[in-house]
């Protein structure tokens, strides 16, 4: 007797269990800020909390040790009345006129010069212009501090050369400030030159043949195409360099220590006083007075420029 071998079911799959919508909702929303959640941990610890403390100290009477008094607005007045706080103020402005609109005219030209494919040794050129900014500020400030010299430095002794008398650059408060805005240019300019080196690749080349064919000259294409078309690199590196210049300390700290009779006592070295003296309340209410000033200024700036478009 043969027995008849029926095939049995195959036993039913079981269903995989189904996420919920709502879950995954959640999972694909809360990924993007799981990813940048330390950058906003660092930035929260060491940005966000420390211009809180900041502010809250600029109302208070602090030495550093001890308790912190409240002294409200008292800061701030002393600040507003004090000859020496708007005396920085004046010395950081003339600075910026002696450096400023002299970086971004020679950073163009130099960046155009750079940019054009006819220009030998350009990537010799961009290294050369780049070196002084990465040189450290200190000793290039030491260097400065040599070669201007009253009665030692180079340039004195070039011009005893052709019978010119010594100059004292870093001693009368005539030659202090431009000694120490052609420091700020020499080490800074090459930066804004790769700034601007950047906006300019940005601009399509046609432009400029079509402007070649019309017969449009190298200066008449520099002022009616390219200085339009990289305006907004131009605004955005006088707002860098305008923050560069309202904080600069090292220089004049190495260089001329703020003299001669304060001439170049920057709004940064100004600060860097109150912190000298342990007057911690007054330096936290000078540092936001300079964010205001410098934020006015940078508001100003992007005004103009949106008058433009």
């Amino acid at each position: 007797m043969t027995l008849a071998l029926t095939p049995t079911a195959p036993a039913e799959a079981l269903p995989a269990p189904r996420r919920g919508p709502h879950r995954s909702l959640l999972r694909r929303t809360a990924a993007p800020y799981l990813f940048v959640l330390p950058f906003l941990a660092l930035f929260a610890a060491f940005g966000v909390y420390p211009m809180i403390f900041t502010l809250r100290l600029s109302f208070t009477d602090w030495r550093g040790s001890g308790a912190a008094s409240w002294v409200g607005w008292d800061n701030y007045t002393y600040l507003l009345g004090n000859e020496a706080f708007w005396s920085s103020l004046g010395n950081s402005a003339t600075l910026w006129l002696l450096i400023v609109p002299v970086q971004m005219v020679l950073a163009l030209v130099v960046a155009v010069l750079l940019d054009d494919a006819r220009t030998r040794l350009r990537s010799f050129y961009r290294v050369a212009f780049l070196v002084p900014f990465v040189t450290p500020l200190v000793a290039v400030a030491q260097i400065w501090v040599v070669v201007f010299d009253r009665d030692y430095g180079a340039v004195n002794g070039l011009l005893n050369l052709v019978g010119l008398p010594d100059v004292g650059w870093l001693t009368t408060t005539q030659w202090a400030k431009p000694t120490l805005a052609l420091l700020f240019l020499w080490k800074t300019t090459g930066f804004i030159v790769v700034i601007l080196l950047s906006g300019l690749q940005s601009v399509d080349s046609t432009v400029y043949e079509a402007a070649a064919i019309d017969g449009a000259s190298r200066p008449r294409q520099l002022w009616s195409i390219t200085i339009p078309l990289v305006r907004r690199t131009l605004m955005f590196s006088v707002v860098l360099q305008t923050l560069a210049v309202f904080q600069m300390f090292a220089e004049p700290f190495v260089v001329t220590d703020g003299g001669p009779y304060g001439s170049t006592t920057t709004a940064g070295l100004h600060l860097y006083n109150h912190i000298t003296r342990a007057d911690l309340g007054t330096g936290a209410a000078n540092s936001f007075l300079l964010v205001v000033v410098v934020m006015a200024l940078s508001l100003v700036f992007v005004r103009l420029l949106r008058s433009e478009d």
